[in-house]
């Protein structure tokens, strides 16, 4: 088949899935590798939150110091995406994903040696830097090698390897904890945080740096993508600031309602169906197909109506879960349309930043936007546990979920639309 018939026929497939069979060599190599990546970033992440109830049985934490090991790791993996989007403006976005996934795998597999709670605080942190880093340096890489029209679906089915490795992290959790002693399954499942080292041989051979990017190289643009600080110039503060009061709003509603509905539903609802594995695979099925039909939606419908609607039913699913009486089977269903919103709202996040952002501070401008979303929207939980001293514990998550959303919609409503963009220096 010539040229001119395969440009032909990349036309003319417009099935739901013919932009994946389109995908140049080039292309279908990074979306591999940044899926793939992302997926090994949120298997390693998520081994913490299923050795908890094993560290606080054996070492004797309270759940005060387990939750401060989730606080410190949100808070460095805040500042490292920033660093990373700085890093990958300079060295370029290949180079930063390898060192970032080499990052988080070396501090994972350390934590399986800690001996203290201290020394397991201050690996967590580390580990932190490289978690947040290999989102921005993915999500900026994958942003730039694939064509305008597809973007969204392309960088949204990357977010959606974030459900994939939940799911695996879960099975090896299963498996280490049905084959070895608790004090031993808890350290051999951070050992285990080794395998995406394995993987940065496959970027090192098969990912490349984006036209884009090399292009700005060419020109001698180097200079000015050292200076980060001009997303805060007059030009672009507008810009930046309502990014990150989008991000804010979007991490923000997510950790309200993931970190406290569980213990509401629990302790005034009396619901068992929580701490179980169907309730998880529910949730977890329920991220990964919302992550796909919000990242074909975001091209379909544009960036901003995207995130309104899906922030409006992430929303409505909180309300839903604190207001209205259900019992353990109801509960088990809605697992799946909670999973679906909280987690689709994020699908289009990756490429709206790419898109507002010039290729000379692209990665600094998506690196802050979505870092300090994160970092504000993880006093989240810790202002929800205040004011739920004072009120319905019920009526406190609805209340910031409700403050989250509103603030995403906003801001979304104020930022231009982005949809089919052509990225350019």
């Amino acid at each position: 088949m010539n040229t001119q018939e395969l440009a032909q026929e990349r036309v003319e497939d417009t099935s739901h899935f013919g932009w994946l069979r389109q995908l140049t060599k080039t292309e279908r190599r990074t979306f591999i590798g940044c899926k793939v990546g992302y997926a090994l970033d949120a298997m390693d992440t998520q081994f913490l939150s299923f050795v908890i109830p094993t560290l606080i049985a054996t070492w004797g934490l309270s759940k005060g110091d387990a939750g401060l090991i989730g606080t410190v790791t949100l808070l460095t993996s805040s500042l490292g995406g920033w660093l990373a989007g700085i890093l990958s403006d300079r060295i370029g976005r290949v180079k930063t994903l390898q060192l970032t996934i080499l990052w988080f795998a070396l501090f994972t597999v350390l934590s399986g040696f800690a001996q203290t709670f201290n020394q397991l605080l201050v690996l967590r942190g580390l580990m932190g830097f490289g978690m947040g880093g290999e989102w921005t340096a993915g999500a900026i890489l994958m942003g730039e090698v694939i064509r305008a029209k597809d973007r969204g679906k392309a960088v949204g089915m990357v977010q959606a390897g974030w459900a994939l490795g939940w799911g695996v992290s879960a099975l090896l959790y299963a498996l280490m904890f049905s084959l070895l002693p608790a004090e031993l399954a808890w350290r051999s499942l951070f050992l285990l945080g080794i395998l995406p080292a394995i993987f940065v041989i496959y970027i090192r051979r098969f990912v490349e740096e984006p036209d884009v990017f090399l292009a700005e190289q060419r020109r001698g643009a180097q200079a000015e993508q050292a200076k980060f600080t001009e997303i805060f110039s007059p030009r672009m503060l507008s810009t930046t600031l309502r990014a990150v009061l989008l991000t804010t709003g979007a991490q923000g509603g997510y950790y309200a309602i993931t970190t406290w509905l569980p213990t509401f539903l629990k302790t005034e609802r009396h619901l068992t169906v929580l701490g179980t594995g169907g309730y998880l695979a529910m949730v977890i099925a329920g991220s990964y197909v919302g992550y796909i039909v919000s990242a074909y939606l975001t091209d379909r419908l544009g960036r901003k109506r995207n995130f309104i609607l899906f922030a409006a039913g992430s929303l409505a699913i909180a309300l839903a879960y604190t207001r209205l009486p259900v019992t353990d089977n109801v509960m088990l269903v809605l697992g799946f349309p909670l999973g679906f919103l909280v987690s689709g709202v994020f699908s289009g996040m990756g490429a709206f930043l790419t898109e507002l952002f010039p290729t000379r501070m692209r990665g600094s401008g998506q690196g802050f936007c979505y870092s300090m979303g994160r970092a504000i929207g993880s006093l989240f939980p810790f202002a929800i546990g205040a004011v739920g001293q004072t009120v319905p514990l019920g009526h406190a998550i609805g209340l910031f979920a409700a403050g989250a959303y509103g603030i995403m919609v906003l801001a979304a409503l104020t930022l231009p639309e982005t949809r089919g963009k052509r990225l350019e220096s």
